[in-house]
Order: structure tokens, then C-alpha cells, then sequence
């Protein structure tokens, strides 16, 4: 009698702490978003469980701290890996082939997609998807959508404004502009860097770029945002985006901006292949150099810089300027390749789980303010206010050339590049050409080489 009495009181215990079927604890409603849908709702029970492999090593503490807070209100369990720079697609196959392999993670664009297109979940009646200001730019196939972008980004040539002013003012300078709005084509950017060059010890910097990186896996600033210049013009004038050959066309501009990196850069070529984007970042930072190219997401690696100098105010973009025809109505470069796209191998539970953390992500308040003040992410959805949008100094200047109707924005075109071994294989001909030891000729030559190669492969 006693046995039972026991298992009775038990079996009470446990009816009386059990939610019923598809409700969720006090915290979960609290935090549940009205116009997330019942299934993802309910998918916050416990159930299903997170693992976002994250492609973004410079806000990799923001997404833990992200993943702590949605844990910790909701209690689902959120796993954040980051891959290493230029190391993802490796990443993602390693973790794709483990048991536990990521719920969550990026595609780069169409042709990321059809290397991962046995994995993407179909995302149409999403949430998600149905909060985007332009549905367009999600990944879509037959009907299905399998990537969605969360964050429009832009990249140029960042500068100090602290310092240009300080050139404008000299008296012995070699051009007659007297402020970067005049600095709108290649020629002009070339005239006043190499001028720059010839003051730095008057303007107290070390160079006018920052360190062109190569060390392993920092190359993607050349081989990937560099290289889309020349290939965005390419395809604007053949029309075709998805080429199975490139000619190459705009080589030439690619060396001009390239050669101008080089020569006007704290460090000399040959040491360039010890050089990070954390060290390129921190001497724009402590106002050694007075440009460095890179994208919005980079204000983060000057603010955390250690020994930084640079005001807020006087972080700025210029477009990257390469000597085509018409290019004074050049904008930056603004897009994205960061599509989110949920593991259809994962079980009902984790998929479930996995589209509840992101839309708590880009609807929430709490989420909100992460995505708009950690993060820094400038997002195509409807879900974000004017008041909700990043703040600092180089979204602001991305908004205001999005604004700017009178220039055309270069493309994110390198969302179209057949591999990533293709890049590579550029890269470390890049690096070889800037120490010496391969001429450009051969570089131009093994690109377009290399292009049809990687396309054939990824056809087969």
C-alpha cells in the first residue's frame, strides 16, 4: 500500500509540473513574440535544441552572448560555433558529417546553394521570410526558399576624415581638391594617396593604407571584395552573371587599386604574408594609417582596438575607385552573402527550435537591440524601426550612400565565384605577385584558368 501510495503521489508530482501539450512556461510566454508562428512557438518548449555554425569571426562573442540571453529566457539549449576566417565551407562539411551537426547555417549565395541544397530546409512559410523588405533577395527554387538574408552590408575604402583634413590643409600639396567629395575616380585617388606618401611624416602616420593582409586565411579582402570590382563590370557588360569562362576584361583596374595598396602601405610587400585583418584594422585604429578597405562590419574591430584614436565622427567610406569609364557615379559596394538556411537532416524538434531563436532574434526588443547595437547588422527586414537601426559611424555612411540615388551601387557579385578554392588559388597568386615572384600576366592567366576549372568540377 505504502508502494502505491508513493507511486500515486508521484505520478500527481509530475502531471502538476508538466505543461500541457504545446503550452510553454510563464518565462517562454513572456518572451514568445505575437507574430511568431504556433509551431516555432512551441518549439521554445525544450523539445529541440540550436546549433548555429556562424560565419562571422568578428562578432563570434556577440552571437554567445546572443545565445546565452535566448537560453536563459527560454531555455532551449543554443550551441555558437565560429568558424576561422576564410575557413567555413571546410568548417561547415567537418560539422555537417558529425551526428550532431549545426541546425543553422550560411549558404553564400546561388552557388552555395547548390552545394548545400540537401540540407536547406524549405523557409516560404516562415516568419523569417515573410519579413523581408525585398522577398527577392531571398535564395529560391521551384517555388521553395532555402536562404534568407539577414543583414545588408557595405564595403570601400574606410579613412580617417581627422587625417585628410589635416593633408587638405597643407600648403605645399600636389593636387588642387580641397576635400575627399572630390576625390570620385581612380585618378584623383592615386594622385592624393602617392602625395600622402610623400607628407606622411607631416601628417604624423606611418602610411596612407593599412597593411595589405595574407596571412592565412586574411586574404579575403583581395580575393573576394577586391576581385568583385572588376567582375562586376565584366558581367554588366557581357549581361551573364553565371559565366562557365571569364576573359578577365578589367584586369588591368584590379592591378591599378592593387599596385596602389601596395606602394602606399605601412608594410613592405615582402612581409605581407605575415599580416592579419586584426592588424590592418588596429593601425587604422591607432591613426597609423589614414585608409584601409574593408566593410561596415569592421567599425567593431576599430572601436575594440587596443590604443585607438580615431573619433567616431571622422570614420567615413569612400568608394573603391579602379579606373572605369563613368565611375565618378560610383557608389560603394552593398549586399550580402550571408543567407541563413536551416538543416533539413535535423530532426522536426531542431528545425523548429532553430527558426524560433532566429525570429526571436530579428523581432524581439532584446533581440533587436543586439542585432542593431552589438551586432552592428543593417537588416532587410520589416520587423526593425527607424529608431532600431545601427548607429554607428559606418552604417550610418552605408544608409546614407543606399540614400544617395544620384551613384549605382556596385553588386555583391562574388556571390557568383565558382569555390572557394577558386578564391584561394587567387589569393595565393595575389600574395606571389605582390612579394615578386609571379608575374601579372601569369596571374591573369591562371584566374581565368582557375574559373573554368572550378566551374566544370562543380557541374560534374
Amino acid at each position: 500500500m505504502l508502494i502505491a501510495v508513493l507511486a500515486c503521489t508521484l505520478t500527481a508530482c509530475s502531471k502538476e509540473k508538466k505543461p500541457e501539450n504545446g503550452q510553454q512556461d510563464t518565462n517562454q510566454n513572456d518572451t514568445a513574440q505575437n507574430n511568431s508562428n504556433t509551431d516555432n512557438n512551441q518549439a521554445a518548449n525544450g523539445k529541440g535544441r540550436v546549433y548555429y555554425l556562424n560565419f562571422k569571426p568578428e562578432v563570434a562573442d556577440v552571437w554567445e552572448k546572443i545565445a546565452a540571453e535566448y537560453t536563459k529566457e527560454t531555455g532551449v539549449p543554443v550551441k555558437v560555433v565560429t568558424a576561422a576566417s576564410g575557413e567555413y565551407e571546410k568548417t561547415l562539411k567537418s560539422e555537417m558529417a558529425k551526428k550532431e551537426a549545426p541546425t543553422l547555417f550560411h549558404i553564400n549565395g546561388p552557388v552555395g546553394y547548390q552545394t548545400w541544397k540537401d540540407y536547406t530546409m524549405d523557409l516560404k512559410d516562415t516568419n523569417l521570410y515573410s519579413w523581408l523588405n525585398t522577398p527577392d533577395l531571398a535564395i529560391s527554387e521551384d517555388g521553395g526558399v532555402f536562404g534568407v538574408p539577414f543583414v545588408v552590408e557595405g564595403y570601400g575604402i574606410i579613412y580617417n576624415d581627422d587625417i585628410m583634413q589635416k593633408y587638405f590643409a597643407l600648403t605645399d600639396k600636389a593636387v588642387d581638391i580641397t576635400s575627399v567629395d572630390q576625390i570620385n575616380n581612380f585618378a584623383t585617388l592615386k594622385a592624393v594617396a602617392e602625395d600622402m606618401t610623400a607628407k606622411k611624416d607631416q601628417l604624423g602616420i606611418k602610411g596612407v593604407f593599412a597593411s595589405t593582409s595574407f596571412s592565412a586565411g586574411n586574404d579575403w579582402r583581395w580575393q573576394t571584395h577586391l576581385m568583385n570590382l572588376p567582375m562586376y563590370y565584366e558581367f554588366k557588360e557581357s549581361g551573364n552573371k553565371n559565366p562557365d569562362t571569364i576573359a578577365f576584361t578589367y584586369n588591368e583596374n584590379f592591378k591599378n587599386i592593387f599596385d596602389l595598396y601596395l606602394n602606399n602601405s605601412l608594410t613592405a610587400p615582402e612581409a605581407l604574408g605575415s599580416k592579419s585583418v586584426d592588424d590592418s584594422m588596429g593601425e587604422f585604429a591607432r591613426g597609423e594609417a589614414a585608409m584601409v578597405q574593408n566593410g561596415n562590419w569592421g567599425w567593431s574591430e576599430v572601436q575594440k582596438a587596443e590604443g585607438n584614436t580615431v573619433k567616431e565622427e571622422n570614420i567615413k567610406f569612400l568608394p573603391i575607385y579602379i579606373g572605369v569609364n563613368g565611375e565618378e557615379k560610383q557608389s560603394i559596394c552593398i549586399g550580402t552573402e550571408n543567407f541563413l538556411s536551416v538543416n533539413s537532416q535535423a530532426s522536426a524538434d531542431d528545425q523548429k527550435a532553430s527558426i524560433a531563436f532566429m525570429e526571436w532574434v530579428f523581432s524581439s526588443d532584446k533581440g533587436k537591440e543586439f542585432v542593431s547595437k552589438d551586432l552592428g547588422f543593417i537588416t532587410p527586414f520589416t520587423t526593425f524601426e527607424d529608431a532600431e537601426k545601427p548607429v554607428d559611424p559606418l552604417a550610418r555612411e552605408v544608409d546614407r550612400y543606399m540614400k544617395n540615388t544620384d551613384l549605382y551601387t556596385v553588386t555583391w557579385d562574388f556571390t557568383a565565384f565558382p569555390s572557394q578554392e577558386f578564391k584561394n588559388m587567387l589569393g595565393a597568386d595575389l600574395l606571389s605577385y605582390a612579394q615578386g615572384n609571379l608575374k601579372w600576366e601569369e596571374l591573369v592567366k591562371n584566374t581565368s584558368q582557375n574559373w573554368a576549372d572550378e566551374k566544370e568540377m562543380s557541374a560534374q
